[in-house]
Formats: structure tokens, C-alpha cells, sequence
């Protein structure tokens, strides 16, 4: 066997194949050879090249790049390789070519903030893996490309005069069912009880202007969804090989391609427009049909199975009755009056856990020092963002949810749906009612950093038994927040907030803690901040208009989170609120055919399953609800990842009827 150095001569090579037998002690021999001392070196961990035998490509994770790698430039792309060919033990020339897989920001050390990265790495044709000697830490194996979405063709499944596939919704969940489904030659009817994009946001900027609120066509309802002004941040906590699909779909739709390998992938509230609209396009081209201000308004059902979608025109309420056998109902968390239909139909529901809470907001300067220290101006980290959770005391008044049979004495307080140099939007969807959301643009430069700061909202919180109780909470608090504002002299749709420090003071009589440098912060007004929510905001105490058990835990959680986060209760922090639509308070529950399954014969339909409700476990209804407001996602990519698994179920259903 013959070695290979950095000058391995005429000797045959395999590149990344790793074909030869190569021994573990190589990397010193290596080194030896190059005249680099062993402690010149980060140390290495014995690496066998066997294991990327028939490899054309590796994939090396774990390395550290220098910040100055994070710009454009030859420079960047000169630290890049210097980075990669220690990670890999091997000189920089050695590399043929890479790319970039995943990168993080690694700010732990507040001294030393630096990315960490994935790449795909291409050998030189003159170097082997044998000559990898990967730093400690790093991790190579063979790369394996992602495997593309499979679409079956069912073009010849589909006849002349066939019923059509409903699918009611165009947010995340219905986008991509709806696309999957058309691009499979099944021809759905895609219907958005809201406006085109276009049309939405002329809408939206004239109520941001103080102008009357459109219910058809708002924060919450028309083509995107609710995330299409909530920043279009794709991280998820989804394990599924569908997160790719959806990325990729996104980038060839228009979105920035670095969605691709960014750890927290975001395409901005100024670019979804135009990506939905291409997606939408998309299905208009394999045949799907899209009619705009048109909602689900009921299902005409027989013997168990629905027959018809009943569609209503958003403005003019005339209607008209479309024959289907299937039905995606991917409405959203706010489309209430589909919770009813579902109830009145028959349809099994149950409670489920939401979050109600605030928007808290910084200025962005201050979360970029506290993430970064020293680096926070560095032109490859941008603005900051942060994601917190903490447990609290739920207080005696605040419910007795059981598990186990045991009282749960604690309560989730935590952040979400962190915008980066954004602002607080005007999230209303119904008259006399005020809800508040967060948003950012591509760029994330604005002054502030804003995010929603929930506390948990349990079944068992809720009075009484009704499934709708949650919906209630909601609307009793919307309105609540309206009338306060209104009350403190504030125009309709203003929003009630109130400082930080004020809301630890209020608290403190209360019993409550107040944060780590709130009494400083309040007396020297450290870090003030301009609110920006478009309608404007009123000064009061936020207690009058959120439940009790919800103000007790925001107070009780802020001291905990700036123990994580210094600067988070800072005084001069301004909350704005209500935040009450982060995520659907009931589930429209499905079995495992993803189907609709019917309540109990007494056709109680807010009875549920832990209640005893006695459901099909294989229901053939032909409604599959999905995405968040069917209670099955928890944003933009798990609603679409929802939306395509539902496509995948129909089209495999429609296959398994083939020949009948």
C-alpha cells in the first residue's frame, strides 16, 4: 500500500471513495510529513476512511468558521477553506469544492462567537480520504443528497365529470396539499374564504392607517394565512423529510435561497407575497382551480360520508353547492365559525392546550448585546434573536389540570414566534376586538426586537365542559383589550400596553418578584421604546384586560427569563397585547387515515375522546382536517408538512381504489 501525503505523487487515488486500506495512524504521518507539529494541531480522534467507501461526495459537520467567513467576498471564501482544511486535517488545496449544507451561530462564549457548519466537500482528484485526519469534533461521512418528493401520477385516475377535492384554506397547510395534489393530475378546488395577497395587503395598510377593518381580507385571513405577516420563519421542531420539500418548494417559488441551509430560516413578511403568489400559480398551471373571497360555510353529509362543500361568497353571502367526496378543511386557528360547522355536523372535537399572553419589545441593539456580547455589531451575524421557556407556580386561582392523577402546581410561561428587527402588527379578524402579532421583513433592520410572551392555557383552565370555551376566552379578552383602550381614550382597534417595569410594580402588590435591574432601569430609563404597533398604543394596566392566571404567570416568568436573558425585563420594555391567536384552542380530531372521525351516536360533539367519547377509529367521512387550526401544526412548516402528508394520504387512498 502506498501512502499519500500532501505530494502523494503519481499514486492512484480515489478521491472521497476511501477505497484504500488505509491505517489509523495516517493523520500523524501526515503531519509528519508536512512538518506540522503535533501541538501546532487541535488534537484528533483516530478516523477510519473505510467509511466512506463509495462515497462521491462528504459531508463535514462541526466546523467552526471565523464570523469574517459570513461575508462575500475572497476573503470569506478564503477563511472558509482554511476552516474546512483543518477540520478535515488536510491542506486547503486539497478541497476541490464545497458547499454549505447548515450554519448556526455559536454564541455561548461571548468572547469567541463564531458559526458552526455543515458542508458538502468534494476531494481534490489528487487526495484521498485517507489522508483525513478531522479535528476533534468534526464529524465526516459519505454525503447522501435529499431524496426529492415522490408525486405519483394519477392523471389517469381522474375522469371527466368527477367530483372535485375541496381544500379550504390557502395558508402553509392547504398551499401545499392543494400543490401536491394538482401537480398529481387530481385537479382540487382551492377556496380562501380571504382576498389575494395583492388585495390583502392594500386592505391591511388601510387599516394600519385607521381605516375600518375588512373581515374578509386581514392579518388573519386571505392567500398566505396568518404567517405571511409573521415573519415567514421556517424553523420547526418537525422531524420529517417533508421540511426539505417545503424549503425547496419556497426557494423555487421565489424565496432567498440560503432558506436552504440557514438553522433558522426566515423569508420576510415583504417577500411571501410574491413566493405565495408563484406557489399559487403553480397550482393553477396542473389544473388546480383557486377562487379568492370564498369560504366553507357547510357540508352536506349522508350516511356518515360527506356528499357536498356548501361555498359562500365572504362579502355578498350568496352560495353554492359544489358535489365532493373529499373535503381538506386547513381553515386556520381563527376561521371560528368552521369550529361550529364541524360541531353542528356531527363532527368529534376536543379541547387542546393553547397560549394567550403579550408582545414584548426591545430595542434590538439591547438583544444583540445580550446574544453576542462584543460581536453584536459584526456585519455576518445581523440582528439577534432568542427563544426561551420557564416554568412558574400556577398560582391557586389558576386551574387544576391533572396528569397521572397528580395536580400540575406549575405553568408554562415562554417566548414565540421571536421577530428580529420587526414590529408588533394589528392582527384583528372580527369587529371590536383587538389581537396583536409580530413581523419582520427580510432584512430585520427596524429599531426593535419584538416576540409573543404566552403563558399556557390548559383544558382544565376553562369552565364547564363546552368545546367552544377556549374560542370564548379569546373573544371575551379581544374585546376586553378594545374596550380598555377605548376607555383610556384610545381610537378603535388601539391597543393597550404598558412598561415592563409598571407591570412588575402592579405585580409586586401582588406578592410578585421584580426582575433582576428593574427598579434601575426604571429610574433611569436605560433603554426606552418607541411602540410599534400601527394603530397606536394606549398606557394602561394590562391585568384589566387578561385573565388573572395569565397576568400572575407573565409576572412571575419575566424574572426567571431575564435570569436567562439579561435586559429581557428591562423597564423600559414595553408589552402590547392581547396575543391570543398563537395557536388553535381545539382540535378537530382525525384517525389514523387522517379522516374526520364522527362523535358518539348521542352526537355530542364537543364530547371528548379522554371524556369518552366513543370515536371511529377508522372514520371514512371524507373531511381531513389539517393544519394548525385543525389543531395538527404549530406553524408555517409544520402546517405545510401537515398539508402534504394529507395530500400524500388522499393520493394513496384514490391509488388503493384502482380497478374498483
Amino acid at each position: 500500500m502506498s501512502s499519500k501525503g500532501a505530494g502523494g505523487g503519481n499514486k492512484r487515488n480515489r478521491g472521497a471513495r476511501g477505497g484504500e486500506n488505509c491505517s489509523r495512524g495516517r493523520g500523524a504521518q501526515n503531519r509528519a510529513r508536512r512538518g506540522v507539529a503535533r501541538s501546532s494541531r487541535p488534537e484528533r480522534v483516530p478516523f477510519d476512511a473505510s467509511v466512506l467507501e463509495g462515497a462521491s461526495a462528504l459531508e463535514v459537520s462541526n466546523v467552526a468558521l471565523p464570523l469574517d467567513a459570513g461575508l462575500r467576498g475572497p476573503h470569506a471564501e478564503e477563511l472558509t477553506r482554511e476552516a474546512l482544511g483543518r477540520a478535515l486535517g488536510i491542506a486547503p488545496e486539497k478541497i476541490a469544492s464545497h458547499s454549505l449544507v447548515k450554519r448556526s451561530v455559536d454564541a455561548r462564549k461571548k468572547a469567541n462567537v463564531h458559526f458552526n457548519a455543515t458542508f458538502e466537500v468534494h476531494l481534490a482528484s489528487d487526495a484521498s480520504a485517507c489522508e483525513l485526519s478531522p479535528a476533534r469534533g468534526v464529524s465526516v461521512r459519505p454525503r447522501v443528497p435529499p431524496e426529492p418528493l415522490a408525486i405519483p401520477d394519477l392523471h389517469a385516475q381522474v375522469v371527466r365529470g368527477d367530483e372535485r377535492i375541496v381544500v379550504a384554506g390557502m395558508g402553509p397547510a392547504g398551499l401545499f396539499c392543494a400543490l401536491y395534489l394538482a401537480e398529481a393530475g387530481l385537479r382540487p378546488l382551492v377556496v380562501e374564504r380571504g382576498a389575494a395577497v395583492d388585495e390583502r395587503l392594500a386592505a391591511i395598510e388601510s387599516f394600519n392607517a385607521g381605516g375600518a377593518l375588512d373581515t374578509a381580507a386581514n392579518v388573519q385571513f386571505g392567500e398566505g394565512g396568518a404567517g405571511t405577516f409573521s415573519d415567514g420563519k421556517l424553523t420547526t421542531g418537525t422531524k420529517s423529510t417533508h421540511i426539505r420539500h417545503v424549503l425547496e418548494a419556497f426557494v423555487q417559488a421565489g424565496a432567498p435561497a440560503e432558506i436552504l441551509w440557514q438553522a433558522k430560516p426566515h423569508i420576510g413578511t415583504d417577500k411571501l407575497p410574491d413566493v405565495v403568489k408563484n406557489i399559487r400559480e403553480r397550482i393553477i398551471s396542473a389544473g388546480g382551480e383557486v377562487r379568492f373571497l370564498t369560504r366553507l360555510a357547510d357540508v352536506e353529509m349522508a350516511s356518515g360520508q360527506v356528499r357536498a362543500a356548501v361555498l359562500e361568497d365572504s362579502r355578498t353571502g350568496a352560495r353554492e353547492t359544489v358535489p365532493a367526496s373529499r373535503i381538506v378543511v386547513a381553515c386556520g386557528h381563527s376561521a371560528r365559525d368552521v369550529f361550529e360547522l364541524a360541531r353542528d355536523r356531527g363532527f368529534a372535537l376536543e379541547r387542546k392546550p393553547f397560549s394567550m399572553g403579550v408582545r414584548i419589545e426591545h430595542p434590538q441593539a439591547l438583544i444583540n448585546r445580550a446574544q453576542y456580547g462584543s460581536a453584536a455589531n459584526h456585519a455576518a451575524l445581523g440582528a439577534a434573536d432568542y427563544k426561551m421557556a420557564v416554568r412558574v407556580p400556577a398560582g391557586k386561582d389558576a386551574g387544576q389540570a391533572r396528569e397521572d392523577g397528580r395536580a400540575d402546581s406549575t405553568r408554562g410561561v415562554y417566548t414565540f414566534c421571536m421577530c428580529p428587527g420587526g414590529e408588533v402588527v394589528a392582527a384583528a379578524s372580527e369587529e371590536g376586538g383587538v389581537v396583536v402579532n409580530g413581523m419582520s421583513r427580510f432584512a430585520r433592520d427596524g429599531e426593535n426586537a419584538n416576540s409573543a410572551l404566552l403563558a399556557d392555557v390548559r383544558p382544565d383552565d376553562l369552565p364547564g365542559d363546552d368545546v367552544m370555551e377556549g374560542v370564548r376566552l379569546q373573544r371575551k379578552v379581544e374585546r376586553a383589550a378594545f374596550d380598555l383602550a377605548a376607555r383610556n381614550g384610545g381610537a378603535p382597534y388601539a391597543a393597550p400596553a404598558q412598561t415592563v417595569g409598571d407591570f412588575l410594580s402592579v405585580g409586586a402588590a401582588h406578592g410578585l418578584r421584580e426582575a433582576r435591574g428593574s427598579r434601575a432601569s426604571r429610574n433611569a430609563a436605560a433603554h426606552p421604546v418607541r411602540p410599534s404597533y400601527p394603530r397606536g398604543v394606549v398606557w394602561c394596566d394590562l391585568r384589566e384586560c387578561l385573565p388573572d392566571f395569565i397576568a400572575d404567570a407573565l409576572g412571575r416568568g419575566l424574572p426567571l427569563l431575564d435570569a436567562k436573558l439579561h435586559g429581557f425585563a428591562d423597564a423600559g420594555a414595553v408589552l402590547t397585547g392581547p396575543e391570543t391567536r398563537s395557536s388553535s384552542p381545539i382540535r378537530m380530531v382525525r384517525g389514523a387515515n387522517f379522516q374526520a372521525r364522527l362523535a358518539s351516536a348521542s352526537g355530542l360533539a364537543d364530547v371528548s375522546p379522554a371524556q369518552g367519547g366513543e370515536l371511529d377509529d377508522d372514520p371514512r367521512t371524507g373531511v381531513y382536517p389539517c393544519g394548525e387550526g385543525a389543531g395538527y401544526a404549530g406553524g408555517i412548516m409544520s402546517a405545510a408538512v401537515d398539508g402534504l402528508r394529507v395530500a400524500e394520504t388522499i393520493a394513496s387512498q384514490i391509488l388503493s381504489t384502482r380497478g374498483r
